[in-house]
């Protein structure tokens, strides 16, 4: 039985290479189930900043992540992103947009796709404008949510005024300081029958062997 091949989109400031080294747990765990494909943003973040900031999404030591990227600003003036600030337009989206287009032009065809933080949000877009299209450019039969949230954005707020049909995974933390847990429950029911997966701990991709189960009955309705 072949793989299911998954799109995995990184969360604000990492990037591809970056996501892979933190999600080798997660490889390792459902190693004959899937094949993870990683792609980076194209948005280049400026590396200013507190160091709080830096490292609370990635998770990273001191100095924050080589070449750090993200999905759009929510501070378009500042060219930032913060999951908390109330705007009226972000900058980037269509960009990402279309890198996403490419990435599946020149790698896929894919499965399903995984998304961390803001990539879990920006996931939950994607899902959005792949069932508004007759002819998607991208056709995801599944999506992994892991500390996801609704942008505040209100520009984006057009994503969620419709029930996705996409099957969907939902992984968050209780005690992810960076995204709170009740903000990927806010997610939820934009999402038809969401699958959920609650972990004791923070910020990350959770892989131990106590949750393998929980993915596997999830990704074998697809194999």
């Amino acid at each position: 039985m072949a793989p299911l091949r998954i799109l995995c989109i990184h969360g604000y400031r990492q990037n591809g290479n970056t996501f892979r080294e933190k999600t080798g747990a997660l490889r390792k765990l459902l190693k004959k189930q899937v094949e993870l494909v990683y792609m980076s943003a194209p948005l280049s973040v400026q590396k200013e900043g507190s160091e709080e900031v830096c490292n609370a999404e990635t998770g990273s030591g001191a100095g924050g992540e080589e070449d750090p990227r993200g999905w759009w600003f929510s501070d378009t003036q500042a060219r930032s992103f913060n999951a908390l600030q109330q705007c009226d337009e972000s900058l980037g989206l269509e960009e990402s947009v279309s890198a996403v287009k490419e990435a599946v032009k020149a790698h896929g065809p894919f499965d399903g796709i995984l998304g961390f933080s803001q990539g879990a949000a920006f996931v939950a877009m994607l899902c959005c404008l792949q069932e508004q299209k007759p002819e998607p450019d991208f056709t995801f039969r599944f999506a992994v949510l892991v500390a996801g949230f609704r942008s505040l954005c209100k520009e984006h707020e057009k994503f969620y005024s419709t029930t996705l049909q996409i099957p969907s995974l939902h992984v968050f933390g209780l005690e992810d300081r960076v995204i709170p847990d009740h903000m990927s429950r806010d997610l939820l029911p934009s999402f038809q029958d969401p699958q959920v997966l609650i972990h004791p701990g923070g910020h990350f991709v959770p892989a131990a062997s106590a949750h393998r189960q929980t993915y596997q009955d999830f990704l074998k309705k697809f194999q």
